[in-house]
């Protein structure tokens, strides 16, 4: 037999891994001191009450035969289906539910809808950016193709560069930047015009701030015939240890003469059982009226973070994107530093953790990302801790 030699093409550690790691051994060789984590995006909100309460629901059904359940539909349950529906047609957009399908996540997702395409297709993926991309087409031996992010497109690169399927994430991780309709429309009329296809990653689309930024690709007139859009309730709605999200594969979507919503139900149905129905439960509550105001609760909580994390950089003159509409900040590492020797100096003189740029891809050298998802005491504890260290 024969393994998968691009898996050897991989980096040894995932980011976050060696970023673990070196909080270990700092924590281990330094036990009197507070160490605060700006670094990883988790959540650390708890859940909705309302979502709570549905996930407790739906746990009673299962413990009686008359309310119990057992294999579901593997696109997910049609009252979640329908609740993303009326999720769209809030931005406008009209969907049908039989072009959403129910995932454990987006980054699965983000991974598995390449099972539809050939390998050998070439893909364009930003750099710097979430590293799923990149691995999952390494994984398959894709020839992958790089367009520059930079401070002087702002982290948000346009249409120069040709091939057959193209990653957009907007609001971008870990940039915080985010495209304005005329960009996106920009890529969605690049599509069009060379018959490519955009995998557009909407994990962040709930945390956008301005109204007059899209928060779907769908609200770009053609998205419907060139693009998939993946999204999550883990940051939405606190679900990174719950796991549920959404895939959206429109019907007017062909690609190579084929229709590409009912392959990616034949995909699903052949490799995925469905997302748990009390998790689906939990994920309806969201849609709720009061689910909404919850969880916008939580998002405001989070955004807060965000500005004061962005006002500290403006007051020391530091440059950096994002904190307006996304959770992210994304800084230039002062005095001209490496990624990892201001992670080093960071964690070493202030106790704060970040993620280094340049482990979101080469063009990351040289910026660091900070992340909003902790308590207000903490960010303002670490942005004090930054201030005097700057």
């Amino acid at each position: 037999m024969k393994i998968n030699k691009n898996y050897l093409k991989l980096k040894k550690n995932y980011l976050f891994t060696t970023i673990t790691q070196k909080v270990q051994d700092f924590k281990a060789s330094n036990p009197q001191r507070e160490v605060i984590s700006l670094g990883i995006g988790d959540v650390t909100l708890p859940l909705a009450p309302v979502v709570v309460d549905a996930l407790r629901h739906a746990v009673d059904e299962m413990g009686h035969a008359s309310t119990f359940r057992g294999y579901g539909d593997e696109q997910g349950y049609p009252f979640l289906r329908r609740a993303v529906c009326g999720y769209y047609a809030g931005k406008g957009v009209t969907l049908d539910d039989s072009e959403i399908f129910i995932s454990d996540g987006a980054n699965s997702d983000l991974g598995n809808i390449l099972d539809l395409f050939a390998d050998d297709n070439t893909v364009l993926i930003p750099d710097p950016v979430y590293p799923v991309y990149v691995d999952a087409n390494i994984m398959a031996g894709r020839e992958i193709i790089y367009m520059d992010g930079n401070a002087g497109n702002g982290f948000l690169p346009l249409p120069d560069k040709k091939a057959d399927i193209i990653y957009l994430c907007s609001p971008n991780n870990p940039t915080g930047a985010t495209y304005s309709r005329a960009q996106l429309k920009m890529w969605v009329d690049f599509a069009m015009e060379n018959d490519a296809l955009i995998l557009f990653d909407s994990a962040y689309e709930a945390f956008v701030q301005d109204d007059a930024l899209p928060t779907s690709i769908y609200q770009i007139e053609n998205a419907k015939e060139c693009a998939i859009e993946i999204s999550s309730f883990s940051k939405m709605a606190g679900f990174t240890g719950t796991r549920c999200g959404y895939t959206v594969v429109p019907n007017a979507l062909v690609r190579d003469g084929a229709a590409l919503n009912p392959l990616w139900y034949r995909r699903q149905t052949t490799k995925f059982n469905g997302a748990p129905y009390i998790i689906q439960r939990g994920a309806g509550a969201v849609f709720t009226p009061e689910g909404f105001s919850q969880v916008k609760a939580n998002i405001a909580y989070y955004m807060k973070n965000a500005k004061f994390i962005s006002d500290t950089l403006h007051g020391l003159g530091i440059w950096h994107t994002g904190g307006e509409n996304a959770p992210y900040v994304w800084l230039k590492c002062p005095k001209g530093m490496g990624s990892w020797d201001f992670f080093d100096v960071l964690l070493g003189e202030a106790n704060v953790v970040g993620a280094p740029g340049v482990g979101f891809g080469a063009k990351g050298e040289g910026f660091f990302r900070l992340s909003a998802f902790a308590e207000h005491e903490k960010v303002s504890k670490a942005m004090e801790k930054v201030k005097k260290f700057l």
